[in-house]
């Protein structure tokens, strides 16, 4: 029966208001996305050098190269994966279309706990390199960690504001330390570089068997945060084109620095004061033995700013990488929706940016009365991201599997070809021995195991629990909203 009803005048016609969704912008280029990537992975050598040291001894250098190598695999991956699916998510939007909501949801989590770490161990330790300008920043629990509060929540504003404006801030920060870093390696060559010495020091001081292979586990550590550019995709200019640029460029220049740096420091000092009276600053122990008294004098404070601007860079990349992380699993409904709200002038995912940063404003509480805050959180770092590196890699598989014919803007090469599929070899050998670090530091990393394990436990309980409430939804579940497009 056709409906003959017409509006009168005086009539009030109710008219149900559309919410529109926003997208980031896209505003970011190549050299905004390496100096993001580069704030998480450099920083790592502040600590993991010594971590790696305590362990490795005089296969340090070894531990982190071949570590270096497992970290090109990685890097592959993730450019085929974000040239792919150019949107925030990273390797937990791999895993909700390589496999299914569960998977997204569970490497998304993980990769959550290791970015709650880095914000806090970031920011933890930025103080005590300011410390020579200021002693109170290293001598005093209180001021440090006041002072990382106050990082972290300043940070958080900017963010909140705009990318464009934290995007300066990483570019200009990562030139400084790249420009410090490789004069300190150039300086170190010339002057203290010994092959002869080295190749003694690692011969004389070579581990165990099981110490190398931790060493090797622990040294992963230093590689972590390429997830950080996979998750700012959604906001990059060219993305299929741009992400893998720019994780082949950090491959080239990480792989030459941390190489640089691990040999210049067997150079400077033995494996047994790397590992103990240096084991937390090893940066600033290569510079304290210069040989020449004007070179530490000017370096001293050169590896302060170094120190304090990496860090600083790390910080800020831990928060946008969160914050889009929960803008990708809210829009796709993987947890509450409100973690995916943008800010209606920013157009920055606000709710997310303050939830998290807050947490790890909370988890530096303990700062107040220790000053050995993160020296079991690397294991626990490393947890997360493994994790995450593991449904990376094995997502890109099952998508080489199950979506074959899929466009694929930058394809592995080298494919192991088997009942017609093509499996990039990269990703295999990546899979498997990512997933031997991680049982590894599972087996012999008790904080690290049992945290990290409730932690995916209460993670899976949420995701439950919320999914249930969404089965009587109109939108079937797991399904993106569509959104508009606010500015290129």
């Amino acid at each position: 029966m056709q409906n003959s009803w017409q509006p009168k005048p005086g009539d009030r016609i109710f008219r149900p208001r559309r919410i529109r969704r926003f997208r980031l912008r896209r505003v970011l280029g190549v050299p905004a996305l390496f100096s993001a990537g580069y704030g998480n992975v450099g920083s790592s050598i502040y600590y993991a050098l010594g971590i790696v040291a305590l362990v490795a001894m005089g296969a340090t250098p070894i531990a982190l190269g071949v570590a270096g190598i497992l970290f090109i695999f990685t890097a592959l991956t993730y450019a085929e994966g974000t040239a792919m699916l150019p949107e925030a998510g990273g390797s937990a939007s791999f895993a909700r279309y390589g496999f299914n909501n569960a998977m997204g949801f569970t490497a998304g989590w993980a990769l959550m706990l290791s970015y709650i770490v880095t914000i806090s161990i970031s920011a933890y330790t930025i103080p005590p390199y300011l410390g020579f300008f200021w002693e109170p920043f290293k001598a005093s629990p209180a001021a440090g960690t006041v002072t990382s509060m106050a990082i972290v929540l300043l940070l958080m504003v900017v963010n909140v504001v705009g990318v464009k404006e934290t995007s300066i801030i990483n570019i200009g920060a990562a030139i400084l330390d790249i420009v410090t870093q490789v004069s300190l390696v150039v300086i170190g060559f010339i002057l203290i570089f010994s092959p002869a010495l080295v190749w003694n020091r690692i011969t004389d001081n070579w581990p165990t068997a099981e110490n190398l292979i931790l060493g090797i586990a622990l040294a992963t550590i230093a590689y972590t945060g390429i997830e950080t550019m996979s998750q700012m995709a959604e906001e990059t200019k060219q993305p299929e084109k741009r992400v893998p640029q720019a994780l082949i460029l950090m491959i080239i220049t990480v792989l030459v620095l941390f190489a640089g740096i691990s040999l210049v420091s067997l150079s400077a000092m033995t494996p047994q004061q790397l590992a103990s009276e240096w084991s937390r600053d090893p940066v600033a122990g290569i510079a304290a033995n210069l040989p020449l008294a004007i070179l530490r004098d000017v370096l001293k404070p050169l590896i302060a700013i170094l120190a304090g601007t990496i860090l600083l860079i790390a910080t800020n990349s831990g928060i946008m990488g969160i914050s889009r992380l929960a803008f990708s699993m809210g829009s796709n409904r993987l947890q509450p929706a409100i973690l995916g709200r943008v800010h209606h002038r920013f157009k920055t995912p606000y709710v997310s940016i303050i939830l998290f940063s807050v947490i790890a404003i909370v988890l530096l509480l303990p700062g107040f009365f220790t000053t050995d805050v993160f020296e079991s959180m690397g294991a626990l770092y490393a947890f997360g991201a493994l994790l995450a590196f593991m449904f990376a890699h094995a997502s890109i598989l099952s998508l080489r599997i199950r979506q074959p014919d899929m466009h694929r803007p930058f394809k592995l090469r080298w494919n192991l070809k088997t009942r017609g599929y093509e499996l990039p070899i990269s990703s295999i050998i990546g899979l498997v021995s990512t997933a031997v670090i991680w049982v590894i530091i599972l087996m012999t990393q008790p904080y690290s195991r049992w945290v990290g394990i409730v932690w995916m436990a209460v993670g899976l309980i949420i995701y439950y629990f919320f999914r249930r409430k969404l089965q009587a939804s109109s939108t079937p579940p797991g399904e993106a909203t569509p959104s508009a497009e606010v500015s290129q």
